[in-house]
């Protein structure tokens, strides 16, 4: 009899590991299914032994067994499977999104001071060419013809201010 209940308990144990093990490897439920045969087969064990150790395994199981596979769900995210299956986290992207935001905006004020032309004619607001690359930019005072070399002033958010040289 004392080598059922050992049974019925490892059965039962091998049972809640593998409802935990299902929520981070993804196997189509195969590993559910066997962890419900566990369960039964632990319980039946149990109940052989006596209806106390029965109920209490089956008790167990009704209990364990959601609490193991919830705290397996909360989990998931922090594992490398997880993080692929559900990938980036709100604060992930946000945190990305600030970091692109913030260079950009070093970007930016590292033109100041910079020298070009403008491709368009700026009424006050164009677009103009340094270092070979287009920016959006507003004239700080009055119009700025097209082709009319330009230096930067300044950055206002997204647009650069400039003056004609």
């Amino acid at each position: 009899m004392e080598t059922l209940l050992i049974a019925g308990l490892g059965l039962l144990a091998l049972s809640i590991l593998l409802i935990v093990l299902e929520a981070f490897v993804p196997s189509g439920g195969i590993i559910a299914a066997t962890s419900a045969i566990c369960a039964v087969a632990g319980v039946v064990a149990l109940f052989r032994v006596s209806n106390t150790w029965g109920f209490a395994g089956l008790l167990t199981v009704i209990v364990l067994g959601p609490m193991a596979f919830l705290w397996g769900l909360k989990m998931l995210p922090s594992t490398p499977i997880g993080r692929r299956l559900l990938g980036p986290t709100a604060s992930e992207i946000a945190r990305a999104s600030i970091e692109r935001e913030k260079s950009e905006r070093e970007a930016r004020l590292a033109l100041i001071g910079a020298e070009g032309v403008a491709l368009t004619a700026l009424r006050p607001v164009g677009v103009v060419e340094i270092d070979g690359v287009r920016h959006d930019a507003k004239a700080e005072v009055g119009l700025i013809d097209r082709g009319t070399p330009i230096r930067v002033t300044g950055v206002d958010g997204m647009q650069i201010r400039v003056r004609a040289v």
